[in-house]
């Protein structure tokens, strides 16, 4: 099976399992972001990240840049400090 199928596939299952009334919630906050025109403003493959400085998990500064001199960077962000 295909990546793509199988995330389908979870996708599917998953909604299964959410009530319907988060489910609206949910739809709702999806459309609302395409409407918002921000798809039109995100990276997509092959584009180049500006630089920025960000916080590891130990909460040190880190510049794209630096880490960027030493070979390629796998981002990571979290939603909030939980």
């Amino acid at each position: 099976m295909s990546f793509s199928k199988e995330l389908a596939e979870f996708r599917t299952n998953r909604r299964a399992q959410i009530p319907p009334e988060s489910l609206a919630v949910i739809d709702r906050a999806i459309e609302d972001l395409r409407n918002s025109g921000i798809l039109e403003k995100c990276l997509t493959k092959g584009d180049a990240a500006p630089d920025f400085t960000g916080q590891t998990a130990q909460g040190e500064a880190v510049e794209l840049s630096r880490l960027l001199a030493h070979g390629s960077v796998v981002l990571s962000f979290y939603r909030g400090g939980w």
